[in-house]
């Protein structure tokens, strides 16, 4: 069984000497060379067409996150496993977005980088726990967010209008003598979009208002 082969990439050499040590003492893992920078990356990738790059996220001339769009779609078949200090859930999307197979903290334990390591070799998605969370955290704030956006479909012509002024500011009266109904009317309509959307205070309506180009942050 032939060994997997990794690029390191790191601008800062004692810590590409620190992972080389550590992954040099792994029977089926071989460091075949190193990178210092995103361009460096993409010219010793082509060169040698390691099973997988060991990517830092920050570094000079070309970033991991440039280097990782570029990589992926010249090299489909090299993966790219992310070591990195940053945990924004933005930064870790970004990533996977640009075909990144794994994500790894550089507070990981040594053992934890070898399973990544072979994670992605085999074909996995691999994060790291800290990360997962982050992640799941972020996919049901998003959710959360989509679903209140297909609610708007839901709404009737009266509510969404009922709506805009209500995040303009009107008053239930208000909205009720530009509308010509009865402030009972206003009164519904204002309680049945907020049950539709599942929202229940003005500032929380005002944000989805915003999302949906309802009102901008000029208004």
């Amino acid at each position: 069984m032939h060994p997997i082969k990794i690029l390191l990439a790191d601008d800062h050499t004692i810590v590409r000497k620190g992972i080389r040590s550590l992954l040099d003492g792994e029977a089926d893992i071989e460091v075949v060379d190193e990178a210092e920078n995103g361009r460096e990356v993409l010219e010793k990738v082509e060169k040698l067409l390691p099973d997988i790059v060991l990517m830092d996220s920050t570094m000079p001339v070309l970033n991991g996150l440039e280097a990782t769009r570029q990589l992926t779609k010249r090299f489909p078949q090299v993966k790219v496993l992310v070591l990195t200090m940053h945990t924004n859930e933005e930064y870790i999307l970004q990533f996977l977005q640009a075909g990144a197979s794994g994500y790894l903290v550089k507070q990981s334990a040594p053992q934890e980088l070898v399973s990544a390591i072979q994670s992605v070799h085999r074909g996995d998605i691999f994060l790291s726990p800290a990360i997962s969370r982050t992640i799941v955290e972020e996919y049901i704030r998003q959710a959360k967010i989509s679903d209140k956006e297909d609610r708007y479909d839901q709404l009737t012509d009266r509510e969404r209008e009922v709506l805009q002024l209500i995040v303009e500011g009107f008053s239930n009266r208000e909205i009720a003598e530009r509308l010509n109904i009865s402030l009972k009317t206003a009164g519904v309509h204002r309680i049945n979009l907020m049950h539709k959307l599942n929202i229940h205070n003005l500032t929380e309506l005002t944000k989805f208002a915003i999302r949906k180009g309802i009102i901008s942050l000029e208004s």
